[in-house]
């Protein structure tokens, strides 16, 4: 699919109404084969040929918003609901999706993990076959989702502090193939049980102190803002 990002699309005046048309089809599609998905993974788990699965039903649509505004150089820490983001993304198919569901260890049919992790918690490669890291800076990167609750939250502050330290540290823009002197910014996902963690609130807290480039969704926006307008260590004013 192609995703329309803010900097290459969003300019409205030169964007067709036949180009408009083309792509609410295309996120139509995208929505209601994401869906199926589901529904049919949730089918397969009930009926005892998948073991275990949890599904991103009803989060389609501002998944494929999100993607949007994904552009090349950023990170992705989510969780288990977020199919509908990395099929927009390109960064998994419904292939691979439901081969995470079966636990397949072929690597060439599940290759975020061989069948280790739960479904939908995808990953993309940040190191090459020689050890040496890829070109991050043109790749849409995906770090593993985790199984504890919110455990992916402190990892986000991890990757969007990086974006502070590459605008700060002198020393580190020789690394072109990581960063375009810190632009880059770490979406986050969390669902509504994970704000209960305590480490949560500690980075919510923390990326307002920092003003670090973190975006972060959640199940339910108002937890969100009222996480950070809330924080004893004064987020709020971030």
């Amino acid at each position: 699919m192609e995703n329309l990002t803010a900097q290459n699309t969003l300019t409205m005046e030169n964007l067709s109404f036949e180009h408009f048309r083309q792509e609410v089809l295309k996120d139509y599609k995208l929505v209601c084969e994401s869906r199926e998905a589901s529904l049919l993974g949730r089918k397969e788990v009930l009926t005892g040929k998948a073991k275990f699965g949890i599904f991103g039903d009803g989060k389609e649509v501002p998944q494929v918003a999100m993607a949007k505004f994904f552009k090349p150089g950023d990170f992705y820490a989510g969780y288990y609901r977020d199919q509908t983001l990395g099929f927009a993304l390109g960064t998994s198919t419904i292939e691979e999706f439901f081969s995470q569901l079966y636990a397949d260890p072929d690597g060439s049919h599940d290759p975020h993990s061989s069948g280790r992790n739960m479904n939908s918690h995808f990953s993309s490669p940040l190191v090459g076959e020689d050890g040496d890291f890829l070109d991050l800076v043109n790749l849409k990167n995906f770090t593993a989702g985790l199984a504890p609750t919110a455990a992916h939250i402190p990892r986000s502050l991890g990757l969007a502090y990086a974006s502070k330290a590459f605008r700060q540290i002198r020393e580190l823009s020789d690394l072109k193939n990581l960063s375009v002197n810190g632009n880059e910014i770490c979406f986050c996902t969390i669902g509504d049980a994970s704000t209960s963690e305590g480490h949560f609130w500690e980075i919510i807290n923390a990326a307002g102190v920092l003003q670090v480039p973190l975006v972060a969704r959640g199940r339910r926006p108002p937890i969100l803002v009222r996480a950070a307008r809330e924080s004893r260590a004064g987020a709020r004013r971030g």
